[in-house]
């Protein structure tokens, strides 16, 4: 057969998802892919339940149903202070993972730098990759994963086309500070260069920290392009509602890419959603409260079972350091892959290879969340002690 094409020889698939599959194949408990064993909002099932008999059951506008897209700039402006053009400022998409390579496609043109942090989520890099743009990446310096800010300077000297910056940060659950932004904001402007942010886990920040929305910083509007997603914030991951607020003229682009990519989100899901965008203030507040509890729950079990981790503040996920266990002779020659594909099947919990976040190095974490019922975690928890009770 002819040569296939060397765009995707330069990344893998989703480790997230094929360590899912895993999870799967072998009954795991599956604290890999960040999707909640909990309900959504009622108010968003008796809306799917009313639209499954009236519709609408056609296409939307391909770039989202007019009610659905200024239900999102209302309450995007609500939290952030930033008012959207429904009509020219924002399109819908299939999730937070198209809008982003919507974002990259629509600024990048081949042979285009683009800056991301390192540890990320495994799309930026292959939504670079397939815009033809080359990856910049800059180190997030563990235990509190903050800037390398000589390194960023750096990157910004190759005179970058865009940055990535998810906030708050998946895998390692980094809130950036308002002084840290304001940093990226000036290098932006010094080099004339787009932000695409990733702002889906907006909602989940812990106390004392307090989310930034990027765009709203001064100057900043009119080059960021903020993804986000009814994802994470009401518990519907499979309905793959996204979207991106931006100035008009970016946006216009990555419509084209939205039209050509996927035509159009889901039109019954994007009217059953407009219960959850009118949810008010203690719908949110109720939010934060839940993931705080299972935070503190989840980590003080780490500590119980002696599995060292860093503090998230923000998201739903957490790194653990396997290094010491990765010296025991039971785990000789075994690398992160290896260990969570063994952890899978013997302990019963699948977990995330912390290498596949990483430009450089990684394997000495493994990535778990804790979107999960208490009943979840604690029955997770119980298997995890396996890695040091002697038993291993």
């Amino acid at each position: 057969m002819p040569e296939l094409s060397q765009r995707v020889g330069r990344f893998t698939d989703s480790v997230i998802r094929r360590m899912t599959r895993i999870a799967d194949s072998c009954g795991a408990i599956n604290l890999s892919q960040g999707f909640p064993d909990f309900d959504p909002p009622r108010e968003m099932l008796e809306a799917l339940g009313r639209v499954a008999f009236e519709g609408p059951h056609q296409y939307a506008v391909t770039y989202g149903a007019p009610e659905f897209r200024e239900a999102l700039v209302k309450k995007h402006e609500r939290f952030s202070g930033l008012r959207y053009d429904a009509e020219t400022e924002t399109v819908v998409t299939c999730g937070g993972t198209e809008a982003m390579m919507c974002a990259m496609m629509a600024v990048c043109n081949p042979g285009d730098k683009a800056v991301v942090f390192s540890p990320f989520y495994e799309n930026y890099a292959a939504d670079a990759i397939l815009s033809g743009a080359e990856p910049l990446y800059v180190p997030l310096v563990p235990p509190d994963f903050h800037i390398d800010t000589e390194a960023l300077r750096a990157a910004f000297a190759q005179k970058p086309k865009a940055i990535v910056i998810c906030n708050p940060s998946n895998p390692c659950g980094k809130v950036f500070t308002q002084e840290e932004l304001m940093m990226i904001a000036g290098l932006c402007e010094a080099h004339d260069c787009f932000a695409i942010t990733d702002e889906v886990y907006e909602h989940i920040v812990f106390e004392p920290y307090r989310h930034v929305y990027f765009a709203a910083l001064p100057g900043m509007r009119q080059r960021t392009l903020t993804a986000g997603s009814l994802s994470k914030t009401y518990s519907v991951t499979g309905w793959r509602l996204g979207y991106l607020l931006g100035p008009a003229e970016a946006i216009e682009a990555a419509r084209k890419v939205h039209d050509f990519l996927t035509v159009g989100a889901a039109a019954p899901l994007q009217e059953a959603a407009l219960a959850g965008l009118a949810l008010g203030d203690d719908y949110y507040e109720g939010l934060r409260a839940l993931y705080t509890d299972r935070r503190e729950y989840f980590l003080h079990g780490l500590d119980a079972i002696g599995l060292k981790h860093n503090e998230p503040q923000g998201s739903y996920f957490v790194l653990a350091d396997i290094s010491d266990i990765l010296l025991r002779p039971a785990f000789s020659g075994m690398d992160d892959l290896g260990f969570c594909e063994w952890l899978a099947r013997e302990a019963g919990v699948a977990a995330v290879p912390g290498s596949s976040f990483f430009r450089e190095g990684g394997g000495q974490y493994i990535r778990l969340h804790f979107a999960r019922e208490e009943a979840t975690l604690k029955e997770a928890l119980k298997r995890l002690a396996r890695l040091n009770d002697g038993t291993v």
